[in-house]
């Protein structure tokens, strides 16, 4: 990790926040709590015990390992269900397969991303490839669903297949961060993920004793998860670590500084940070449905029971 890195950051678009800007506050830093999901991989869950109206686009976000596998080791999630919203899968390391009833899917392998919209609703099945199951090996991602409003909720499905080389990438003024704009935008410049809800997703590598100060949209709100190594979040510099989400309040800059020493393992620290427009509407949310009453739950359940979210294919090449 990463696999999407330059040589020299310096020939990227270089990003900062005026001086005017003011630094958003750090509300909170909570620790992910370890769990398994689907057949039985390590995740953290990045956003429990934080506040919804703290997430809100977003609804969740896994991160799945860091493992490393043994031959027969790797797992992935059976078929299951979704309506109501999005999921973005990020991989950093490995190759994982996805197919869903709808006819969308395909391999993303290191840097590159799944941006599935779920909508009206679908099944879909997400596993490593068969030879990585025969051979084992490592496995790290990200996942992370992001509410639809009650306009979109009922949309067609649709599927994104973003690879690394697509994303945007840029720089603090010194070089010394390297920023992945996945989707949204940043001081202007886009990311290739196409959203329903306005959000921005970044992936930051900052080298030790490096600082960004980055402009951020004053109607968005801000996170900051910290996939590995060591940091501070905010201009009062509250510390930080692997595992662990900073909440930011108002204001329109946002400021990650890395520490000056980081472990053998990992040696720059590595931050996902999301902004994203509040829905600010009525949320029911059982299991793989999101949806704004409990009567639209109930009539989700009842249409997957009847087969109406789709199919299973009876050869799904996995």
């Amino acid at each position: 990790m990463p696999a999407v890195t330059v040589e020299n950051p310096l020939t990227l678009p270089r990003v900062s926040a005026s001086a005017e800007a003011q630094p958003r506050p750090v509300l909170a830093v909570t620790t992910a709590p370890s769990g398994f999901e689907g057949e039985g991989f390590p995740v953290r869950r990045a956003f429990a015990g934080i506040n919804y109206k703290y997430l809100d686009p977003f609804i969740m976000m896994d991160q799945m390992g860091e493992v490393e596998y043994a031959p027969g080791e790797p797992k992935g999630t059976p078929w299951h269900p979704h309506r109501g919203f999005e999921t973005v899968t990020y991989l950093l390391d490995g190759t994982f397969v996805h197919q869903d009833s709808n006819g969308g899917g395909g391999t993303i392998r290191n840097g590159d991303t799944q941006w599935m919209t779920a909508g009206s609703g679908l099944l879909h099945i997400e596993a490593p490839p068969e030879e990585l199951v025969m051979s084992g090996g490592l496995f790290h991602g990200l996942q992370l669903w992001v509410n639809l409003p009650a306009a979109d909720k009922m949309m067609d499905p649709r599927y994104q297949d973003i690879r690394g080389g697509q994303v945007q990438l840029l720089t603090s003024p010194d070089g010394g961060a390297l920023l992945r704009v996945i989707a949204g935008e940043l001081d202007g410049h886009e990311g290739p993920g196409i959203t329903h809800t306005p959000i921005t997703m970044i992936h930051a590598t900052l080298r030790p004793g490096a600082q960004i100060t980055l402009p951020w949209r004053e109607e968005f709100n801000g996170l900051a998860y910290v996939l590995a190594g060591n940091g501070s979040v905010g201009a009062d510099r509250r510390p930080v670590r692997k595992g662990q989400t900073a909440v930011f309040g108002d204001g329109g800059s946002l400021i990650v500084r890395a520490d000056e020493s980081q472990d053998s393992h990992t040696p720059d620290l590595e931050v996902v940070l999301l902004g994203g427009r509040p829905i600010r509407e009525p949320m029911a949310h059982y299991g793989p449905f999101v949806m704004n009453t409990q009567a639209e739950l109930k009539q989700a359940f009842e249409d997957f029971q009847a087969g109406r979210l789709g199919t299973v294919p009876a050869v799904h090449g996995m």
